[in-house]
């Protein structure tokens, strides 16, 4: 494609964007495209995940880690970063579940979170939007905001009458979901394993998966064949080392066997202003035809 289109993602938390479509992105930037990742969090209430980054010095500074973090990670994957510089809302656990820390994300209002992305994507001008589906592809409170508000602000961008103080109307023409965590993925990649002879750690996950969680196979329109960025996927989720460890089965699945099995990242078009056919094998079907630069 000879043109130069943008691409914004949304995301809810620093790392996040190295775990969902990161292979996509680097993809899009060699082939001369504009991509910024917008992180609605500075995760400042992550967990330390990787037992060589549990140490005092990190511990007591967090919210700088993540920051230094989340901008090499950036530069690996050679995207432009914007934080919206809400708080990490952190993941309730306990029965009953306690409630949401006052003043973070989750808990602010859509009157006061939306705007910001507003100016984001009238500022940058993005052809495309990639956010969570309404379940924030897994139920953390930050996901589903990060999703409340992504809807929300693609719809506001472009309309003059909503937050003119934001800058001037930019409206988008397509809004995707990113669905990265399907069962039928981690069905491949775990029957791949044993096939080859070798251990699988998704076997109790499988086992686990709950009725009522189903599967988003069925949703996806759209699969981006981007198996040879997979190591820049992995050196940027490598990045995050608070929240990254190298032994975990982020990393079980060898990258031939990945390319093999699921060489593709995969979304959901859910708004689209130009004409494309379903299925879908770019992001960018029918943007360029619409697009006069």
């Amino acid at each position: 494609m000879a043109e130069k289109l943008r691409l914004m993602a949304v995301h809810a938390h620093p790392d996040d964007e190295s775990s969902k479509g990161a292979a996509t992105m680097a993809k899009y930037v060699a082939d001369g495209h504009e991509v910024m990742v917008v992180t609605c969090t500075g995760g400042e209430r992550g967990d330390i995940l990787n037992p060589a980054m549990d140490r005092p010095e990190v511990l007591a500074d967090i919210p700088a880690v993540r920051r230094a973090e989340m901008a090499k990670a950036a530069e690996i994957l050679g995207v432009q970063h914007r934080w919206l510089g809400f708080v990490d809302s952190g993941l309730p656990e306990g029965d009953p579940l306690p409630p949401l820390p006052e003043g973070c994300f989750a808990l602010v209002p859509l009157e006061e979170s939306v705007p910001p992305l507003v100016q984001a994507i009238r500022e940058f001008k993005p052809h495309v939007v990639l956010t969570y589906d309404e379940n924030g592809g897994y139920p953390h409170p930050d996901h589903i905001r990060c999703h409340e508000v992504s809807v929300a602000a693609f719809d506001a961008a472009g309309d003059p009458d909503l937050h003119p103080e934001a800058g001037d109307p930019w409206t988008p023409l397509k809004l995707y979901y990113m669905h990265g965590f399907s069962r039928a993925r981690l069905v491949a990649m775990h029957e791949a394993l044993l096939a080859a002879g070798l251990e699988s750690p998704y076997g109790e996950w499988l086992e686990n998966w709950s009725a009522d969680r189903g599967d988003i196979s069925h949703r996806v329109t759209t699969k981006i064949h981007c198996s040879e960025y997979f190591e820049v996927r992995d050196a940027a989720l490598l990045a995050h080392a608070t929240q990254i460890d190298p032994d975990s089965r982020w990393f079980a699945v060898p990258l031939d066997i990945q390319r093999s099995v699921w060489p593709f990242e995969e979304y959901e078009l859910v708004r689209s202003l130009v004409d494309s056919t379903l299925p879908e094998d770019d992001l960018f079907s029918g943007v360029a035809e619409k697009v006069t630069l």
